[in-house]
């Protein structure tokens, strides 16, 4: 057979200077695959756009990294898993990532240190004596919905917007850290809202406040930047039972955004499901395998939590030895959604 095995890769040059990938240098870099984001980055335009989210108001003759190198090292730092800002009192001399991050003089001049991107890090809306790079974090927002409706050659039909936390170990006592109950550990409670595989919005919170916070304000945002650049797609939320929150579907309701999400189980609805569930069992013991019995009603709960009755779809669910009810609350009609397919 015909050995096909390619020995020299040429990759995007380096201003005067070229790129190339090689297998006989010997050990060099254990970060070679990073030259394949560069090429990403440079097809999608994102770092130069990311770096306009920050202004700079640095004297020019008295800086030596640009805000562009800064932040495409340290995001090429987290993509290769050099989370630890300490990382970089090393990671400044690697020349592989002063290609990555644009550095001109590549083996001549060394890359920004930790206290340099700490600063940068800790930047804030608005600049101080000591802090004199800060982020406009709206225009950081706007940008990730922006390479989401790039992504696409034609408006969809319908898109999902999934909502969903999880938690951010805490190691020692940082600020703000909390013990949650649900992870069994101090942690923060990130906000993380996607469409498929592409990221609208990650925001870091404390885990001292419910998981639906501040979910309603991120959804108008992602939706309101949506809907200017396809006013007719249709929009649908899902999340589980944490974002079942009043405000939310009713936002969505005036809205006309669709939302399917979980349901707490609770005695009550128990109740309401009880012949599904003598079905589901009955199906089960006959057949020996998991039965499922679909059903549906309007319900509002007693507590006042919600301001009005809504449409909750209910799985019987009858395993071997055991019963697994669960609930779905949603605004699309059954004529559209029917239970099973819901």
């Amino acid at each position: 057979m015909t050995q096909c095995n390619q020995e020299r890769f040429e990759f995007e040059a380096h201003f005067s200077r070229g790129v190339v990938a090689r297998f006989d240098g010997g050990t060099m870099t254990s970060d070679g695959g990073a030259l394949l984001l560069r090429q990403t980055d440079q097809r999608l335009n994102l770092l130069p756009r990311l770096t306009a989210c920050f202004e700079d108001q640095r004297s020019a003759w008295l800086i030596s990294h640009s805000v562009r190198e800064l932040v495409s090292q340290r995001v090429y730092g987290l993509a290769l898993g050099y989370e630890d800002l300490n990382d970089h009192d090393q990671l400044r001399e690697d020349p592989l990532l002063a290609v990555l991050s644009g550095k001109r003089r590549v083996g001549e001049e060394a890359l920004a240190g930790k206290s340099t991107l700490n600063r940068l890090e800790l930047s804030t809306e608005t600049p101080s004596r000591h802090k004199k790079i800060h982020c406009r974090q709206e225009a950081i927002d706007a940008l990730w919905t922006a390479v989401f409706l790039e992504a696409h050659s034609a408006p969809p039909e319908r898109i999902v917007l999934d909502l969903d936390t999880t938690g951010l170990r805490l190691a020692g006592h940082q600020e703000g850290r909390f013990f949650h109950a649900y992870y069994d550990e101090y942690c923060y409670l990130p906000l993380y809202i996607f469409s498929g595989e592409h990221l609208l919005c990650a925001r870091l919170r404390t885990a001292d406040q419910d998981t639906a916070a501040g979910s309603k304000e991120e959804v108008e945002r992602i939706v309101g930047q949506i809907r200017q650049a396809w006013p007719e797609v249709e929009v649908i939320l899902r999340a589980d039972s944490g974002f079942c929150r009043d405000e939310l579907m009713k936002w969505s309701e005036e809205q006309g955004v669709g939302y399917v999400f979980g349901f707490a189980r609770n005695d009550r609805l128990r109740r309401l499901i009880a012949p599904q569930m003598e079905e589901a069992a009955r199906l089960q013991k006959e057949s020996g395998k998991p039965a499922r019995v679909f059903s549906e009603f309007d319900y509002q709960t007693t507590t006042g939590s919600w301001n009005r009755a809504r449409r909750v779809v209910a799985k019987a669910e009858q395993l071997e030895g055991k019963e697994n009810p669960r609930y779905v609350v949603t605004n699309p009609g059954a004529e559209q959604w029917p239970a099973r397919k819901l």
